[in-house]
């Protein structure tokens, strides 16, 4: 699949293994938390960048203590309707300070594309011939928000504070 970052499609350098796959070495590489559980030692000590991909029934807490040596961490979206992934990319960004790459796999729509970057993901698995102009769009919708979140945007009430008195 292509991968929107930056709103930019761009060829993934990460290959994804599964729990039966063999990790190529000198490649940047997302294993699944039970890979990464039955081979972590191993794994810790790659040359390469490691990343993890969790599903939604998976909560970052799992990695917490291991956060330091993922350079990403890909949450799923499995169907449209499972927003867990919103959660877990707020808790990695602000309970964890995690600041590697958090990148949304699965089901990943256009019209949800501002508000997980405004929950702290990055990067975006995209369908095969989207248009990264579609998601610009999407990230221009809005211009100000009530809520403050892990993007660092500033709110409405932020500004308003920040406003000169006249």
């Amino acid at each position: 699949m292509p991968l929107l970052k930056d709103e930019t499609l761009i060829d993934d350098p990460w290959v994804s293994v599964d729990a039966a796959g063999d990790i190529p070495a000198g490649r940047p590489a997302i294993v699944g938390l039970d890979h990464w559980r039955a081979r972590r030692d191993e794994l810790a000590g790659r040359n390469a960048p490691i990343g993890i991909r969790l599903r939604s029934d998976q909560s970052p807490a799992a990695i917490a203590d291991d956060l330091q040596r993922f350079s990403l961490v890909a949450l799923e979206f499995p169907v449209f309707k499972d927003g867990r992934a919103y959660s877990h990319a707020r808790l990695l960004r602000e309970r964890y300070g995690f600041k590697g790459e958090i990148r949304a796999v699965g089901h990943v729509l256009k019209d949800q594309y501002l508000f997980m970057r405004r929950c702290g993901f990055d990067a975006f698995e995209v369908a095969q011939g989207e248009d990264p102009a579609d998601w610009r769009k999407q990230a221009a919708a809005f211009s100000a928000f009530y809520q403050r979140a892990a993007d660092a945007r500033p709110s409405v009430l932020d500004l308003r504070h920040a406003k000169p008195a006249e």
